[in-house]
């Protein structure tokens, strides 16, 4: 089973609709227009069970060596549970990264905020 088609993703106020471009077994892929974003839901059955969602991000930019040539860059933030086979409900799992993400995301962000300026 699929998510909705097309997804689609608000960054900086922008909203880009990620339509399905590939979708497998145990693998579907969203992707905008013009091929710079993209969002990744998968899952991988082993010994543990991971399930992902990822949004990979690129742009154009100002080469640091070379201003006047544009390179491209590319950046990812992404999501992985990693359970046991059994031991742990779905609900249990959604209830950890409820708190997961409300540790991230409290007072504005302020641990993401400083993760992303090198603290720990």
């Amino acid at each position: 089973m699929s998510l909705a088609d097309p997804s689609s993703v608000t960054i900086s106020s922008v909203t880009t609709s990620l339509p399905r471009t590939s979708v497998d077994e145990d693998r579907s892929e969203y992707t905008s227009s013009d091929g710079l974003l993209q969002f990744t839901a998968s899952h991988d059955y082993g010994k543990r069970i991971r399930r992902m969602a990822r949004l990979d991000l690129s742009k154009l930019t100002a080469d640091p060596f070379k201003p006047a040539e544009n390179v491209k860059v590319g950046m990812s933030v992404y999501t992985v549970f990693d359970l046991p086979p059994a031991g742990f409900t779905n609900a249990e799992a959604l209830a950890a990264w409820v708190g997961y993400n409300t540790l991230l995301t409290a007072s504005s962000n302020a641990v993401i905020t400083k993760l992303l300026g090198g603290e720990s």
